[in-house]
């Protein structure tokens, strides 16, 4: 172990986070080998490391033999503000939307390159979606995410148009045109998709913005609805201004709270 620390330079608490970093929307239940292989960590002492964090809650190993995150890491992360304040402010105008629409109702924020989900609601009726309440997603290729890339520093702009792929035969990738398509989400105030993350699935977004105490506008979220592709044209334009509604009410909300309220904001 020490010998592969030194070689490494990497610290426990590095490995055991490259272990946990193994597991994504993708990967979510692996074996020892494929944490060892995806996390770049000797097989033994993956083994060791796997061992310590199921025992502590991070992890939960299956019958079968596979780790899948386990139940004290879910208990710590709704302790994050951005699971807690947000989702408590917006749960209510997102069951609005809802109970509305009989759509799937999305809240995501950025992160990094990619769009976090912090809260959703769907139904019966909702046309099946890839994301789930802390899905990941690339900016580029959903609606919530367009909104927040076109208010994203101009770097985190660039980055993302030079490191977008392809997720379906209709994910715009080119950096000409998603640029074009950036500037038409700041005109317009909101966001459309059509099957780029996701076939059979369209999408409307717009921001969720909150009015500093300085004056200053932020987006802090982004709010959007899906349908299935057929209902698009005729139900997406319509959807923008209810979903403008609940953007504004929840932005109210969160100006309010004590994150945007300190002078630090």
């Amino acid at each position: 172990m020490a010998g592969g620390g030194a070689r490494t330079g990497r610290s426990v608490t590095s490995r055991a986070l490259g272990v946990l970093e193994a597991f994504d929307a993708a990967h979510p239940r692996l074996t020892l080998s494929e944490i060892a292989a995806r996390s770049g960590t000797p097989l033994t002492t993956a083994h060791r490391l796997l061992a310590e964090l199921t025992a502590w809650g991070a992890l939960a190993r299956r019958p079968d033999g596979r780790y899948e995150i386990g139940r004290r890491l879910w208990d710590l992360g709704l302790l994050a503000p951005v699971q807690a304040e947000l989702r408590q402010v917006a749960s209510p105008f997102l069951l609005d939307v809802h109970t509305a629409t009989r759509d799937t109702v999305h809240l995501a924020v950025r992160d990094g390159l990619h769009a976090l989900y912090v809260d959703r609601v769907s139904g019966r009726e909702s046309v099946p979606v890839v994301s789930q309440v802390g899905s990941r997603l690339p900016l580029h290729a959903v609606g919530v995410g367009k909104v927040l890339l076109a208010a994203a520093p101009p770097d985190v702009v660039e980055q993302a148009l030079q490191a977008a792929e392809r997720q379906t035969r209709h994910t715009v990738v080119d950096p000409v045109r998603l640029g074009r398509e950036l500037a038409e989400v700041r005109r317009s105030g909101s966001a459309r998709t059509s099957e780029e993350m996701s076939l059979g699935a369209a999408s409307v977004a717009v921001p969720v913005a909150v009015d500093l105490p300085d004056g200053r506008p932020v987006v802090a979220a982004a709010l959007g609805i899906v349908v299935p592709t057929h209902r698009a044209e005729r139900d997406l334009p319509r959807l923008v201004p209810v979903l403008q509604v609940a953007a504004r009410g929840i932005g109210r909300a969160l100006a309010r709270t004590e994150e945007f309220r300190s002078p630090g904001s």
